[in-house]
């Protein structure tokens, strides 16, 4: 008799589902292509495909900021298309040929192809990304205490993966030339989805991750069957997402009404105000003690978009402060400080975690209010400390490492303050009915994140035709940024916990 319930049992590692670990090596190698991609966009924009305009900087910081919002934003549609049509498996398998389609098409030395390479990239972040943290989740049954520990692990693989990539593609990009730094990103994204595809042949996901409905699966349009027809579209969505990345110029003068406004920052504003009228409904249809919950749930979606737009400067700005301002001599170069966040990540995720338990058993674990607030101060106070970093310039405008190194160890911890909490308080926050839409909208603030880095970027521009701009003629402008960024920070910050204890309120027993 015990024989037959081990045979029925799913197959085990670690205590875990089997499946948990071939998803981590799918999403490590995925991330190891993201963020090593990330690490050299800014770079590569500056020194190649902008080289010779003087607003350089300002170029770069819209098309990164486009980028960005865009590869976000798309995991909603995405997200979407698998639930109703492809399912996780199909979705993740789309999502990573096109986006290892990116990485091979930016390894080709032409202006076009850079374009439509991002465009790949975006169109398969939003098949890719939602569906396989998803996936994760799909490995427990409701109630199973080891999901928490499951996603721990899981997370702590896109953090290596973070960690590793812009050391090597960095290191090759300096040596070999940026093409091969950006082929290492495809490799490894081909390399997580060998992963994932041998998980399948090997059956360790069960029957996990299949079409919802196989006859919409098999529904034809236009003659093709969907599970033909979404990848067609999919593919052809790319070159018109190329032509929106490549508008970063202004549609009109900043003397018009629309200001200094490209196509998609006017696409994020008129998607901000048809979810501002949406949520108005909602609210209004509400009870009062949904109403109350709704609304902290969009105050932390408000608050961690804040500190995301700080926050992912570090793939805008500060790699050019570092390229141009920091001595990292016999240190690491530019792209490869991009390792760092990941690096604090990983050694301080376990002891923050078991902080907050050791906290707990004492009564004495703060609410979310001032983990959200205590985040924004100390996102605040490691901007300070990077604007107090030219008070040690030497006679070139070089600083010293150190400041960029406590830079990312302190913002890292307000990462672990806010990030991990954000996600499983919406859901609990939110009614039932709508708590996909909700979901949807937080995925939506890392794309808003990406619009306050684009305007603060191009605020902290550098207006040269010199291709070695940098040092005295540069660091005044990123300190005097960087102070500015600190104060809105650190106010942000003091006024979360100021009325921490009116959000108490709004959030009722949800901790």
């Amino acid at each position: 008799m015990s024989k037959t319930i081990l045979t029925n049992q799913e197959p085990q590692l670690f205590g875990h589902p089997k499946g948990l670990f071939y998803l981590f090596f799918a999403e490590l190698w995925e991330r190891f292509s993201f963020y090593g991609m990330r690490a050299l966009l800014m770079l590569y924009m500056v020194n190649e495909i902008f080289v010779a305009l003087a607003e350089k900087d300002v170029a770069a910081a819209a098309v990164y900021a486009s980028y960005g919002s865009l590869v976000y934003a798309s995991t909603v549609v995405g997200g979407r298309i698998s639930d109703k049509i492809l399912g996780m498996r199909s979705s993740i398998f789309l999502g990573g040929i096109l986006m290892s389609l990116g990485h091979f098409v930016l390894a080709i030395e032409n202006d076009i192809a850079f374009f439509l390479a991002l465009a790949f990239i975006v169109v398969g972040n939003g098949f890719f990304k939602p569906n396989i943290s998803t996936f994760v989740g799909s490995l427990y049954k409701d109630g199973d205490r080891r999901k928490d520990s499951g996603f721990t692990i899981f997370y702590m693989g896109i953090n290596i993966g973070g960690f590793v990539a812009p050391l090597l593609c960095g290191w090759l990009a300096a040596k070999y030339g940026w093409h091969y730094g950006f082929g290492l990103a495809g490799i490894g994204m081909l390399t997580g989805l060998i992963f994932f595809w041998s998980g399948i042949k090997k059956n360790v996901f069960g029957d996990r991750g299949l079409p919802p409905n196989q006859a919409v699966y098999e529904k034809k349009i236009l003659g093709i069957p969907q599970k033909i027809f979404v990848p067609i579209v999919a593919f052809l969505c790319a070159p018109l997402i190329a032509y929106v990345l490549a508008s970063y110029k202004a549609i009109a003068g900043g003397d018009t009404f629309l200001g200094d406004q490209n196509y998609v920052n006017l696409i994020f504003k008129f998607i901000g105000v048809a979810i501002l009228i949406y949520m108005s409904i909602i609210l209004y249809n509400s009870t009062a003690d949904e109403r109350k919950k709704l609304i902290m749930a969009l105050l932390i979606t408000f608050f961690m978009t804040l500190f995301w737009g700080f926050h992912e400067l570090s793939g805008s700005v500060i790699t050019l402060f570092a390229d141009r301002n920091v001595d990292l001599d016999g240190i690491m170069n530019a792209s490869q400080t991009n390792s760092l966040n990941s690096l604090v990540i990983i050694v301080l995720s376990i002891p923050v975690s078991l902080l907050w338990a050791y906290l707990s058993k004492k009564n004495l674990n703060p609410r979310t209010p001032y983990k959200f607030g205590f985040g924004l101060l100390l996102a605040g106070l490691s901007f300070y400390i990077l604007s107090l970093s030219g008070n040690n310039a030497d006679e070139n405008g070089m600083v010293p490492f150190a400041y960029l190194f406590i830079m990312y160890f302190i913002i890292s911890i307000g990462e672990l303050f806010m990030s991990p909490v954000g996600l499983s308080k919406i859901t609990d926050l939110s009614p039932k009915r709508i708590v996909a839409f909700m979901m949807g909208i937080w995925f939506l603030s890392s794309a808003y994140a990406f619009q306050i880095v684009g305007f603060i970027s191009k605020q902290l521009a550098v207006e040269s035709t010199d291709i070695n701009v940098g040092g005295l003629d540069t660091l005044a402008i990123y300190t005097d940024g960087f102070l500015l960024i600190a104060k809105y920070a650190l106010g942000a910050g003091l006024v979360v916990i100021v009325f921490s204890p009116l959000m108490k309120k709004l959030m009722g027993k949800v901790h």
